[in-house]
């Protein structure tokens, strides 16, 4: 599970929702901007969720560039080309300056199709020792006004060169950035990010040839009105992935400087299950720093590749996307979904998803504990329609293939508000989850991921 020792990000977004709860929201300002860029394939109607990914070489040579080149190929591309100058940077968590080469890539305007309260940027990169990278956002609100250019990561697959990093303490006195997620300080007051950009800058050390290489950089945008239940789903599928299984469990006390060891590591374990179903496997070598006495030493590298030095914990959502992305053939986005027929449609075309969900004991039967937030794997549907997922809150590996029932898992993924076990009204998640996916997906997979915008 997730730490339990302090709010979840998304707790801190509860402040708005308890204004929702005494108070009707306003609609979005009207007069917004126009849908969606005129080459977007288009979100389907009706969807509070707008996914928006810059993938394609014809993609990268659409943006400003200021050192970076687009690459074309299999698996197109941006890198640094001529670097743009060198820059300082003193690493918050060492207190080490270092001088990096650098260049940029900003992307076009991205009109949103929903008008959003939140959004929450991912990417997919290679990043070599001696390489790193940042990826920033900036948008416009419904009112005209803008925003500052928001850091939304610090990134690197190791930690050799820097600490991976998200940025505390970035506001305008209109919006947050929390952790990983931008969002409107007051949704109640109608205000929308109705546009944004977003800014690769690429590091290296000088006088190298290296350079980090980013195939994919994307942002969810969505407004998913406040709700304590959503509709009951009809079931559609009656289908199993085959998926390995492992528990976070048990790793506890494994690795504490890691949030505190295995307890807490619910999200690079659920991470580690999907990419080995895609066949992602790590060497020896890579895994030769973990103790050899631990079973399922991946999952200590995946808690150790996720680990996010400011939030201090191995949750941060686009960190596990870029992870998943580092091996061979993957890529990973962070997404929402708009119901359980999404989660149907992609594993009908073999894709699990990652799901993040809270919610109290006696709120999902069978689950044994209550959690402020908690990252699990749906791998399939019984006959019945309820969800298989493989929950790493499980004793061992062998326990963590479960069936929750469909009634009860679709509203605490779905829902945005919950009460927790002191009444308080807290936030819910509404259908986040990570989807990770082959990078040339087959076109029943395509069609699947198109289903559920993303493209």
């Amino acid at each position: 599970m997730s730490r339990a020792r302090q709010p979840s990000r998304r707790t801190v977004l509860a402040v708005a929702v308890a204004a929702a709860v005494t108070g009707t929201a306003a609609p979005a300002a009207a007069g917004t901007r126009p849908a969606a860029d005129t080459d977007d394939p288009g979100q389907a109607p009706g969807r509070p969720i707008d996914y928006h990914a810059w993938t394609t070489y014809r993609d990268w040579r659409c943006g400003t560039a200021q050192g970076a080149r687009a690459v074309p190929g299999r698996r197109p591309g941006v890198v640094i080309g001529a670097p743009a100058g060198r820059t300082d940077y003193t690493d918050p968590h060492t207190g080490t300056t270092a001088t990096w080469e650098y260049a940029t890539w900003t992307s076009p305007e991205h009109r949103l199709t929903v008008p959003a309260t939140e959004a929450v940027a991912s990417w997919n990169a290679d990043t070599p020792d001696g390489t790193w990278l940042q990826v920033e956002l900036h948008g416009t609100y419904s009112d005209g006004t803008e925003t500052p250019w928001y850091v939304m990561g610090r990134w690197a697959a190791g930690d050799q060169d820097i600490k991976r990093t998200s940025v505390d303490g970035q506001t305008d006195g209109k919006s947050t950035v929390w952790t990983d997620t931008f969002a409107v300080d007051d949704a109640s007051t109608g205000l929308r990010l109705t546009s944004y950009r977003l800014r690769l800058t690429l590091y290296r050390r000088p006088g190298t040839r290296l350079t980090p290489t980013v195939w994919r950089l994307g942002a969810m945008g969505s407004d998913i009105p406040d709700r304590f239940t959503v509709p009951a789903s009809t079931p559609g599928l009656a289908q199993e992935l085959a998926v390995p299984r492992y528990s976070q469990e048990i790793h506890k006390g494994q690795y504490p400087e890691y949030d505190n060891g295995g307890e807490a590591w619910c999200s690079p374990t659920s991470s580690q299950m999907i990419i080995e179903y895609w066949g992602g496997r790590l060497t020896p070598e890579q895994l030769s720093w973990v103790d050899p006495s631990y079973a399922d030493p991946q999952v200590c590298h995946a808690a150790r590749s996720t680990y996010d030095y400011q939030y201090q914990g191995c949750g941060n959502w686009p960190f596990n996307a870029a992870y998943a992305a580092t091996f061979e053939g993957l890529q990973g986005v962070v997404t929402r979904l708009a119901s359980l027929t999404d989660l149907e449609t992609l594993i009908a075309a073999g894709i699990p998803a990652i799901t993040s969900q809270s919610f109290r004991k006696e709120e999902l039967t069978g689950a044994g504990y209550g959690t402020s937030g908690h990252l699990m794997t749906v791998i399939g549907f019984t006959a019945e329609g309820d969800v298989i997922a493989g929950d790493p809150a499980s004793p061992d590996d062998d326990a963590v293939r479960r069936v929750y029932k469909r009634r009860e898992w679709e509203n605490i993924w779905l829902r945005t508000k919950r009460y927790n076990a002191s009444g308080k009204v807290v936030s819910g998640t509404g259908g986040v989850c990570y989807l990770y996916f082959p990078a040339h997906p087959t076109p029943h997979q395509r069609k699947a991921l198109a289903a559920v915008g993303v493209y």
